[in-house]
């Protein structure tokens, strides 16, 4: 599928939100792609929308939420003889609600989204990278990242791990011809609101005018992904809120925490 001439990505949770445009911003610079996620119809249409551009493309269902779903989908590209370039790791899940009262399941679904999933395709893809000395590595985070967050303490906690797994195998990778980027948006127009239920959080019903669309986010990541920034804060208002939740003390910061209900 994929020509020589033309580098492969592979986008995790393609189906809509931040994924599909990310790869529509790949596809226009050129790529071919391999689009997964649980929803198979919505990365079909994608497809074919990108056809037009020349883009050779590939959809496998996969469900990150079940342990091996990682090593599935990496055996099914390998299956397939495909070389992934780039790995776009967006797939993530959300829930609002108080920790102790919170569905058990859900809780194991986002660790194994966010944090299990996350790394498994990432340490199975990586060397491939490596050994080419060429590849790049997207993380999708969030200003949640940054932060405590009541009311979403296990999503903001699983975004604090990516950020800094991110970081840190940058640094070791430096040199090696693959760089990893970590995108962390604010709070963005998509479905992700209504399936984690924050748009009954105060940000997403007294300040729509700072949500920032889902194309805004990805090309400003596909951006810095290429210049091989190592993180990508979307937007000056979620600049200064990401950055003041890092280095305010946690009393101050909590309360901004509620504005920031997150990303996808």
């Amino acid at each position: 599928m994929s020509s020589p001439a033309r580098p492969l990505a592979l986008v995790t949770g393609a189906s809509s939100g931040i994924g599909a445009d990310l790869a529509r911003e790949l596809a226009r610079d050129g790529h071919d792609l391999v689009l997964a996620a649980r929803s198979v119809a919505p990365m079909e249409s994608l497809a074919a929308e990108l056809a037009v551009l020349g883009t050779g493309t590939v959809v496998i269902p996969a469900d990150l939420s079940e342990p091996g779903g990682a090593a599935a989908l990496a055996n099914a590209i390998e299956a397939r003889g495909l070389t992934v370039d780039v790995l776009i790791n967006n797939a993530g899940l959300g829930a609002v609600g108080r920790f102790d009262q919170a569905d058990p399941r859900r809780i194991g679904d986002m660790l194994q989204v966010n944090i299990v999933a996350l790394t498994e395709l990432t340490r199975l893809l990586l060397p491939g990278m490596v050994a080419r000395r060429r590849g790049k590595v997207m993380l999708v985070a969030s200003t949640a990242a940054f932060q405590p967050g009541p009311n979403m303490a296990v999503y903001f906690a699983t975004k604090a791990y990516v950020l800094s797994f991110g970081e840190a195998i940058a640094y070791e990778l430096r040199g090696t011809g693959v760089t990893v980027t970590v995108l962390c948006p604010g709070a963005t127009a998509t479905d992700f609101q209504r399936v984690a239920g924050t748009s009954e959080l105060i940000f997403f019903s007294s300040a729509a005018r700072h949500v920032m669309s889902a194309a805004a986010v990805a090309r400003l990541g596909y951006r810095g992904l290429k210049a091989g920034r190592r993180v990508i804060i979307t937007g000056l208002l979620n600049r200064i809120i990401a950055l003041g939740g890092r280095f305010a003390p946690h009393p101050i910061s909590l309360p901004v925490t509620q504005a920031l209900m997150s990303r996808r």
